[in-house]
Parts: C-alpha cells; structure tokens; sequence
C-alpha cells in the first residue's frame, strides 16, 4: 500500500513540474499586429490590386487612357478587316467617341492640377486581347470583336461607375459621372450587335447575299 502511494506521488509531482515549466511554441501566443503585418501573407493572390485601387486618380487614369487606346486600335482593326457594315459602323462610332473621351480625360486632368500623365501605350493584357483579334480568322472576326466589344464597355461601365461614386479627386470624378451614360449606351451597342452574330442574323445576311449573287448569275445565264 506504502509503495502505492509513493508511485502516485511521484506521478503528481511530475505533472506539477510540467505545468510550472517553460511553455512550447505551441504555447507562446499570437503574433503581434506588428508581427503580422511584417509577414507575408501565404496566399499570392492577395497581393493582387483590388478594385478599390480604382478609386484612386493615377489608377483610374490609367485604366480610363487603356481604355479608350484599345478602343480606338480596335476600331481601326474592324475598319480594315470587316465585310459586315454592321460592324464597320459601330467601330467608326467607337473611334470617334472614344478619341473624344481621351480628349475630355486630359482636359479633367489639367482641371484637377493633378500631375498624371495618362499612359501611351497598352496593358499587356489589352494588348493581348488586340493581339488575338488581329490573328482571328476572317470568318470569325467579326463575331471576336463584337464579343470583346461587350466586355471592354461593361469593365469601362464598372470603372466609370465606380470612380464616380468613390473617387478622390474631384474633377476627375466629374469626368467620370459624365462618360459614363455614354459607355452605358456603348455596352447596349455592343449587345446588340453580338446578339446578332449569336441568333444568326449574320448568317442570314450572308445566305441572303449569296442567293442574290445565285439569282443575278442564273439572269445573265438566261440573257445569253
């Protein structure tokens, strides 16, 4: 019985050693605010730019002038590679109207007394895009800039939108609260004309020209 107790008092005192003592990494807490923001968040995706940042002139800036030089690049493209009118109207709306707006960002610029200086050359990803519609199939062009012409006007919506609800500077923001209507009517222009390749109304244009060009050969034929 005596050496009983003497195996469980010794088992006790162990633990009360092991309570008392140093405490393990595990143990030591968390990290401090200081620590935290010294430590690299694990997750790269997190350090990519928010769209927060577009409330922010020079951000803005760029992206408005981006913007506006894909459109205008992209419009003369279309000018030279399309056989739709269609499409060869829309892009002639889009150069000139996006040639004005250039023109308007840098007057709101000089207003605001802000020293930015819009870029003078594409984002390699609207240059990647620009890149793709120059190698598109002839048949498929049309449809490929119609396509991006709907996604260029609604992230130009969001832009516009959102650094007129929240932007810092104050006639910069006045620049975007007045384009914006305009590229609404642009993105409705887009959808319209891409629904048009996606119901098939190209398809039928295009058979309706060739039963035109059948009809007027069978004429010759018959004349001969």
């Amino acid at each position: 019985m005596t050496r009983h107790l003497l195996i469980a008092g010794a088992a006790f005192a162990v633990l009360g050693l092991a309570a008392c003592g140093p405490k393990t990494d595990e143990t030591k807490g968390a990290a401090t605010p200081a620590e935290q923001a010294a430590t690299p968040d694990a997750n790269p995706a997190a350090t990519v730019p928010t769209p927060a940042d577009e409330t922010k002139a020079d951000v803005f800036v760029a992206k408005a002038a981006a913007s506006d030089m894909f459109e205008i690049d992209a419009a003369k493209l279309a000018a030279k590679r399309s056989t739709n009118p269609d499409v060869k109207a829309f892009a002639g709306k889009m150069e000139k109207a996006h040639a004005k707006s250039t023109e308007a960002l840098k007057a709101a610029i000089a207003a605001s007394g802000a020293a930015l200086t819009p870029p003078a050359m594409l984002p390699e990803d609207l240059q990647g895009k620009l890149d793709d519609l120059t190698k598109a199939d002839a048949k498929d062009f049309d449809k490929a800039y119609a396509d991006g012409q709907v996604d260029a006007h609604q992230a130009a919506l969001n832009l516009m939108q959102r650094y007129a609800q929240d932007g810092d500077t104050a006639a910069i923001k006045a620049f975007a609260a007045a384009t914006a209507p305009t590229v609404q009517e642009h993105l409705n222009m887009a959808e319209g004309l891409k629904n048009g390749f996606d119901t098939g109304k190209d398809v039928a244009k295009a058979e309706e020209k060739v039963a035109d060009a059948k009809a007027k050969l069978a004429e010759e034929k018959a004349k001969e």
